[in-house]
């Protein structure tokens, strides 16, 4: 076993206490706007120290993403760039390109996310970096892949979710295909890229050496079609948009009450008769065009009229109480802020508060996208009402990630970093660079540290 693992043996074989998973481990980052940064995010949450490589005066790219902004600071910025530090460095620069040798040479990862042999023209690519630190888990985040027809394009959330088939599939039945509410696509290859290096750790620990891992938006989002895509491969069947309904199975969509919308979904027979007891239709479920999912699909129009008829009949809070306890399954479609005030995001600590350097005290939800700053009058949408939700929710409790864990709490998380924040921080604490070298990188523009320290 290499040197580095067998100090992190006994660093933590005995340990106990609040000991998260990737403590000790150093991640360089050296991606941008979300897909990397949300992979990174995670990975800092569960304990890796994370050093985001930043573009000297613009930082990452979301940094101007805006509005809305807390301060000078975009709200998307911050909603997943906590628990990092910022180094500012010119990578186009030889000595640049210097600095993020020797940092790859004390870290464990290093994931970046520019378009294939890019990196490689300033000698930092993975053979380049294997060079210098044969222990490296590189993770290279791409729009199409390192090789093909279409590698050397420049990776779009939209554009992929396009070319992959998923906006295809998403909007109004008898509509235009639509972008779903968030980057889902940068969003799963961000997952995919958290596991695959947790996956390239435990391969090191096993091997002694490191590897290199390519992970992209489209292989991402074409495997995340799952069902529809066996559909087409097994059956040759073409998928089209359903709206909010579900291509095999009736009753499973939206339903437009008196004052808003009601999901309800039925996985089996018993579940639609107890819908149909639910909506005082109980001869529903006997009738012989509806007895079985395979007959209400058959017959789609027909049922879904009479439904949409009754549900027309109540309030959403109406058929919100009478489902309660049914057992099937159903919910309201919440705006973000009815979302936020659901009586179980609220009991599952989904709120973290942070205090920023320039920005002051801001909330972010866990892995998602930012909903409030406590900076008043930073958000001008902002309602009292959530403001509310945000006290009770930071009332006597932890705060944790999406997934929660029994041996330790990922908690006091770190404000996302301002740009080259800890440039002479990490230069001299990590690197040991001294005093007079720093001092010449900050001069040549090399590098750069943010004047709030």
């Amino acid at each position: 076993m290499l040197r580095w693992a067998t100090a992190r043996a006994r660093r933590f074989g005995t340990a106990t206490g609040n000991v998260k998973p990737l403590d000790g481990v150093k991640i360089l980052d050296l991606t941008r706007v979300l897909a990397g940064p949300f992979a990174t995010m995670i990975l800092g949450d569960l304990g890796a120290e994370i050093i985001k490589v930043e573009r000297p005066g613009a930082g990452d790219d979301t940094r101007a993403w805006g509005p809305p902004f807390v301060g000078t600071e975009s709200a998307y910025f911050l909603s997943v760039n906590r628990n990092k530090k910022s180094i500012a460095v010119n990578l186009k620069n030889p000595c640049g390109a210097r600095v993020i040798k020797d940092l790859a040479s004390v870290c464990d990862v290093l994931i970046e996310n520019y378009v294939p042999g890019k990196l490689a023209e300033m000698g930092l690519g993975y053979r380049h970096i294997q060079d210098v630190a044969p222990h490296i888990v590189y993770c290279s985040i791409t729009g199409y892949g390192q090789m093909g027809p279409m590698s050397q394009r420049g990776g779009y959330d939209s554009v992929v979710c396009a070319v992959s088939g998923l906006m295809h599939i998403t909007g109004p039945q008898d509509g235009d295909p639509v972008r779903p509410g968030v980057a889902m696509t940068d969003l799963a290859t961000g997952l995919y890229s958290h596991g695959a290096i947790m996956a390239g750790l435990l391969q090191r620990e096993k091997t002694g050496k490191g590897l290199h891992i390519d992970c992209n938006l489209l292989s991402s989002q074409v495997a995340c079609l799952t069902h529809i895509a066996a559909n087409y491969l097994n059956g040759r069947k073409e998928a089209k948009r359903w709206g909010t309904a579900h291509e095999s199975i009736v009753p499973y969509q939206a339903f437009k009450t008196k004052d808003g919308y009601l999901v309800v979904g039925t996985g089996n027979d018993r579940q639609f008769s107890v819908v149909c007891k639910i909506l005082s239709l109980p001869v529903l479920s006997q009738d012989p065009r509806f007895k079985t999912n395979k007959l209400r699909v058959q017959n789609r129009k027909e049922l879904i009229d009479i439904l949409c008829a009754r549900f027309l009949d109540k309030t959403t809070q109406n058929w919100l109480e009478l489902f309660e306890g049914s057992g099937v399954p159903y919910g309201p479609i919440n705006s973000i802020q009815q979302a936020f005030s659901e009586p179980q995001v609220i009991h599952n600590d989904l709120i973290l508060e942070m205090n920023h350097p320039t920005a002051g005290n801001i909330t972010v939800p866990v892995f998602a996208v930012p909903t409030s700053a406590m900076k008043k009058g930073s958000l001008s949408w902002l309602s009292a009402d959530l403001h509310q939700v945000k006290r009770t929710l930071l009332r006597g409790s932890w705060h944790s990630p999406a997934v929660r864990f029994s041996d330790f709490k990922v908690s006091n998380p770190k404000p996302p970093p301002l740009i080259g924040q800890h440039t002479v921080a990490i230069l001299k604490n990590l690197l040991g660079y001294s005093e007079s070298y720093i001092n010449e990188l900050l001069a040549a523009g090399i590098v750069d540290q943010h004047a709030h320290h």
